[in-house]
């Protein structure tokens, strides 16, 4: 099983280069709208807020899955050069339809030199 990193909370980071080795493998979930059983729902996910990731051949984000707990809902899978060789926040929007009460959402990002990275959960209530 390979070890999955966890956002630590940046403020309480002494060192610089660990505030930026965390902030940029991490991803942000922001959903947009309101969550409605059985309508379209947009959740963007954007991999760090302060730092941006490299786009190198051999150091880049290969994938951004999402997950509602266990249940993987989707991923978009990247080359190197996607980004145009140059550091970025990697982001995708995945479209999904809620079919239950609540969402556990979760995403991962896999950056090809430190692994995967998990960002914190995004509960969200469904309307009916």
């Amino acid at each position: 099983m390979p070890k999955i990193n966890k956002y630590v909370d940046i403020d309480t980071v002494e060192r610089e280069a660990k505030k930026d080795l965390i902030d940029r493998h991490s991803p942000f979930i922001t959903v947009d709208g309101v969550a409605k059983k059985g309508e379209m729902l947009a959740v963007k996910v954007t991999l760090g807020n302060e730092y941006t990731h490299p786009d190198d051949f051999d150091h880049y984000i290969e994938s951004i899955t999402l997950f509602d707990g266990e249940t993987k809902l989707a991923m978009a899978s990247f080359v190197a050069g996607t980004l145009g060789n140059e550091k970025s926040h990697a982001e995708v929007t995945f479209n999904i339809r809620p079919m239950k009460k609540k969402l556990n959402l979760v995403a991962h990002a896999y950056c090809t030199k430190h692994g995967i990275w998990e960002s914190t959960p995004e509960l969200v209530e469904v309307t009916e």
